[in-house]
């Protein structure tokens, strides 16, 4: 699966009223990757000034961004960092995981990637090196397209149309290398034949060099979970190389959808104290 990288897309513009808003306008000074200042968010923003500027100062008020009176810049907050450590131990996939992608990595030799779909796009969840890395952008926590990694091809394959046809118009199809799909039919066409193979490629799609295969992680009832891939570069390893892999992906995969299905947030074993 290749490394999440610039021109991927962003979220759709939410029509969840005023606390979507506030949320687009969390995902775009996110999409800057450093602090932003206020005129610069304005220049790609859909809000008017005032309205820009509202929404700005509430989300400062209220930790979820953090402002420099020195630089006049915004960045994320660190309420985000305690909201983000919760979704990650709650809602990842990551934590259960984690003794099986070790195992897979060290098994293999290559990098590791683990992945959820958000909304339409692959979030990278986990990552395991080789002990001789190979360069790539991927790290966990960043987003990265579905259309043209192995990763999530490999999710998509298995949704089921409604699902599908929500995610696959927010696509951005923009062309990375010579072999990006760029076109819906193209797409379409490769999810049908991932489906019938069982797993994905990555043939150089979204980074020159960069190959791997993947599989869905699915639970009992097929609904996709996650994804799972085994990445390299052409460099040390051909695709038919790392398509031999698939099987120890498949037992991993497998392995890590019976613990999510089994797995329960612990309850409280102990009441809370009451506040006043």
């Amino acid at each position: 699966m290749a490394a999440a990288g610039s021109g991927t897309g962003s979220a759709p513009a939410s029509g969840d009223g005023t606390v979507g808003k506030a949320l687009d306008v969390l995902d775009q000074i996110a999409a800057f990757g450093r602090p932003v200042r206020f005129a610069e968010l304005q220049a790609g923003s859909r809000f008017p000034k005032a309205t820009l500027y509202r929404f700005v100062q509430t989300l400062t008020n209220q930790g979820m961004l953090t402002f420099d009176p020195d630089r006049h810049t915004y960045a994320l907050g660190v309420r985000l960092v305690r909201l983000a450590h919760a979704a990650w131990q709650q809602s990842s996939l990551a934590p259960l995981a984690r003794p099986h992608i070790d195992r897979l990595a060290a098994e293999v030799g290559e990098t590791v990637h683990l992945a959820q779909l958000d909304h339409a796009q692959v979030l990278y969840v986990d990552k395991r090196d080789p002990e001789r890395p190979v360069a790539m952008f991927s790290q966990a926590g960043k987003v990265g397209p579905a259309y043209c990694t192995g990763v999530g091809k490999a999710m998509m394959a298995w949704l089921d149309e409604d699902a599908l046809a929500r995610v696959i118009p927010q696509q951005s199809f923009h062309r990375f290398t010579p072999s990006t799909m760029t076109t819906e039919a193209q797409l379409r066409a490769e999810l049908l034949a991932i489906r019938a193979r069982g797993f994905a490629y990555d043939r150089e799609e979204h980074e020159p060099g960069i190959i791997c295969v993947a599989l869905p992680i699915l639970s009992h009832t097929g609904r996709v979970l996650g994804g799972l891939s085994v990445t390299t570069s052409t460099a040390r390893r051909s695709l038919s190389d790392i398509e031999a892999l698939v099987p120890r992906i498949r037992r991993t995969a497998q392995a890590i959808s019976a613990e999510a299905d089994t797995w329960h947030f612990p309850e409280e074993t102990e009441p809370r104290t009451r506040t006043a």
